[in-house]
């Protein structure tokens, strides 16, 4: 058993007679090694472009909430009022009449 662990160390595995065998492992080996690298760092990368664009989504959703709490500011009577009296224009002091139509029979 010493001597199979000193010729691993000493590495006759690779030049003895079925070391194209073991060359072929060893690179299998090294190729599988590297493809699950590169695997995990694409996986990293994904992963900080959903927290980047989680953090682009909440920003968005911020800004859109306060434009939508501002446009339904303006819209209120008394914005309107206070925009209009700018231009000289006043409400009208005598409320609308409503007009009643009666279909003919």
């Amino acid at each position: 058993m010493r001597t199979r662990f000193l010729d691993i160390l000493k590495g006759k595995f690779l030049v003895s007679g079925d070391a194209p065998k073991n060359w072929m492992f060893i690179f299998f080996a090294s190729f599988l090694a590297a493809l699950m690298i590169a695997s995990a760092h694409s996986a990293d990368g994904k992963v900080h472009k959903i927290a980047a664009l989680n953090e682009e989504v909440k920003e968005l959703r911020s800004q859109f909430l306060d434009g939508r709490s501002n446009v339904q500011e303006l819209k209120l009577e008394s914005s309107i009022v206070k925009e209009v009296q700018k231009s000289e224009l006043y409400p009208s002091e005598t409320p609308p009449k409503k007009i009643k139509v009666i279909p003919i029979k």
